[in-house]
């Protein structure tokens, strides 16, 4: 529950400095500046990681792995609320992965300007 109001146009503002964020590469930093010290991400059915410095190691791991980037591009945006749903297109390489370029649709659920919980949907 939002304990907080945050307007629409408060909520795109930090959205749209997140995509940037994510897109230029600034990924571990967006990671501390958006996400709340208890956040919860999961990827499509798998067990969701909690708090921030678990979720730090696990998208350090994923960067290490990372071969080439070519690619993540926003589709498209929805913003509700407390909510928001992000469509991705990324392209890389990855070293246990191999070769990846999907679409992905991040849903994200901010509170206090903070995401609290996101949840990955993609094609396996």
């Amino acid at each position: 529950m939002n304990t907080s109001i945050t307007t629409n146009e408060e909520l795109l503002e930090k959205v749209q400095e997140y995509i940037k964020m994510q897109k230029n590469g600034e990924i571990i930093a967006a990671l501390e500046r958006f996400y709340s010290d208890d956040t919860i991400m999961q990827e499509n059915e798998m067990a969701p990681t909690v708090g921030k410095e678990a979720n730090r190691q696990r998208e350090e791991e994923f960067l290490r792995n990372i071969q080439a980037f070519r690619k993540a591009e926003v589709k498209s945006v929805s913003i509700g609320s407390d909510t928001v749903a992000i469509e991705w297109h990324y392209d890389y390489d990855h070293r246990e992965w191999g070769t990846r370029n999907y679409h992905q649709v991040s849903l994200q659920r901010w509170n206090d300007g903070k995401i609290v919980h996101e949840r990955f949907y993609y094609g396996s």
